[in-house]
Order: C-alpha cells, then sequence, then structure tokens
C-alpha cells in the first residue's frame, strides 16, 4: 500500500506544483515579489525534504564519518554542507557540490547555516 501512494504522491506533485503556481499568482496577483517568496518557500520546503528523505545517501557521500549528520527535516541540506564546510568535513563530492551552490549564490552553503525553520 505504501508503495502506490508514494508512487502517486511522485507522480502528482508535478502537475500540482504547476497548477499550484498559477493559484498562487492569481490570489496574490503577478509581482516580483510573490514569484520570489513563491520560488524561495518551494526551494526551501524541497530542500528539507531532500535533506531528511535522502540522508542515508547524504550521510555517505557528501560528510566524513565525523561530519555533521544530514537528516534533521527542519534543516535544509545547504545548511548541514554549510556546517560540514565550516567544519572541514565534507567529502570531494560534497565540496563539488558546494562550489556549484556557491557559485549560484556568493557563500551559499555558509549563508544557510543556522536557518533552521
Amino acid at each position: 500500500m505504501w508503495i502506490a501512494l508514494t508512487i502517486v504522491a511522485i507522480i502528482l506533485f508535478f502537475p500540482l506544483s504547476i497548477i499550484n503556481f498559477f493559484a498562487v499568482l492569481i490570489h496574490y496577483g503577478l509581482s516580483w515579489k510573490t514569484l520570489n517568496g513563491f520560488f524561495r518557500q518551494t526551494a526551501i520546503d524541497i530542500d528539507r525534504f531532500g535533506n531528511h528523505n535522502f540522508r542515508t545517501l547524504l550521510n555517505l557521500t557528501l560528510r566524513t564519518k565525523e561530519g555533521y549528520e544530514f537528516g534533521n527535516f527542519k534543516e535544509t541540506i545547504s545548511s548541514a554542507l554549510g556546517k560540514n564546510q565550516r567544519d572541514n568535513t565534507l567529502t570531494k563530492t560534497g565540496k563539488i557540490i558546494c562550489k556549484i551552490l556557491d557559485f549560484l549564490h556568493k557563500e551559499h552553503c555558509l549563508k544557510s547555516i543556522n536557518q533552521i525553520i
């Protein structure tokens, strides 16, 4: 039963995300503030989900054994990456991901530390 429900949830996620985007625009109006807020919150929510749901993979591949653990649902992947970056406990893969994120947004990982919602 849970496998079927997971598959349905994954299938519905993308179309519902698009419909929700338009519902937000209709309800709040088309403005930079609305768009920015919508995408910011969506990115944070997906990031938090990923940090919790993919914790085993993230802990095995992005940090050393001594590093700060991924998995807190209230924390983003970026925050956990930032803590490991600060503590110099990232693996080579973790460092590459931080470099990519930092290229897109200067000091993204470090700036994301302690932004636990």
